[in-house]
């Protein structure tokens, strides 16, 4: 299944029931002492849920066959606290897996939305090993994070809005995990802005995978493991990152943040680490614009806690 506007659009008019349309907020880069180009902020930590996730979550339970045992995921913690919020909308039961990297605030929220869940490993891919195997002893239908067709365009979407709201943007940042973000985004755009992927130091994975020409494991760690870190990139994403992503670009954990602090002092924006990587990318001059450039910067997810965020 191809990822473009005309599938993008058909998906966006199935979830737009259950999702919100996000804000933006237009600054200019010298709100954060850089020079004085236009900015917009796409302010998706305030979807349900916390974060972008939910826009694959609700792709995936209204467009797929659900089995009466549920569905279940794997997750560092928003892609499960998406999928527990879409299945308690839907009166659908979920199980969801996270490792113990995951924030004790992601796993409680996931348990307030009615899912059982089962922490297990250290990493993202010790919980997806445990999901595959829940699935194939009791058939529930797999929802994952980022290398699923109906994930991808659900993601998209977020492309898709914000290129209604700022149609004159050059350049948008977008923060990567496992890619299906960027995959849906870079799918929505497909040349018409450029697409930027940023990724911590400590979890380079769609950076290997360029230099390897193929998805490949690569380091896991860093401040925003929980969400940045899944071992490698997606499958399906990955095509499109390379005809659609113009760049990737690396940001360490102190970068990320002093973007976290940056959006909390400049615009009261509290978003997690995850959220803050792709501003850290002009922040710390890993993506510096040209004189005039309109750049957008997704901050995708708000799920901090007070060790992620303010207690420093």
């Amino acid at each position: 299944m191809s990822i473009d506007k005309k599938r993008i659009e058909a998906v966006g008019a199935v979830i737009a029931p259950y999702v919100r349309v996000t804000p933006t907020l237009a600054l200019s880069g010298a709100d954060f002492g850089l020079p004085p180009f236009p900015l917009t902020l796409k302010l998706e930590l305030l979807q349900h849920s916390g974060s972008f996730k939910a826009r694959g979550a609700f792709a995936n339970l209204l467009l797929r066959s659900l089995p009466a045992v549920g569905v279940a995921a794997a997750s560092g913690g928003n892609h499960g606290a998406a999928v527990a919020y879409a299945a308690m909308r839907l009166g659908v039961r979920a199980k969801i897996f996270v490792p113990t990297v995951s924030s004790p605030a992601k796993v409680q929220q996931i348990r307030a939305y009615g899912a059982d869940v089962t922490v297990v490993g250290e990493r993202y891919a010790d919980a997806l090993a445990a999901s595959e195997n829940w699935v194939a002893e009791t058939g529930a239908l797999p929802v994952h994070a980022f290398d699923q067709p109906e994930t991808v365009l659900g993601q998209g979407t977020l492309g898709m809005e914000l290129a209604g709201q700022a149609p004159a943007l050059d350049t948008v940042l977008v923060s990567v995990g496992g890619g299906g973000l960027i995959g849906g985004v870079a799918g929505w755009y497909a040349g018409d802005a450029r697409v930027v992927g940023v990724e911590p130091e400590l979890a380079p994975t769609l950076t290997e995978a360029l230099k390897a020409g193929r998805p490949v494991d690569a380091p896991a760690g860093g401040i925003a493991a929980d969400s940045l870190a899944p071992r490698r990139v997606g499958e399906l994403m990955f095509p499109i990152a390379r005809a659609h992503v113009a760049r990737v670009v690396l940001v360490s954990d102190a970068a990320i943040r002093g973007a976290q602090d940056a959006l909390w002092q400049t615009v009261r924006i509290a978003a997690e680490p995850g959220g803050a990587a792709a501003l850290a990318a002009l922040l710390s001059g890993a993506y510096v614009p040209e004189p005039g450039e309109q750049v957008g910067v997704v901050v995708c997810g708000g799920n901090s806690t007070a060790v992620d965020f303010g207690d420093r």
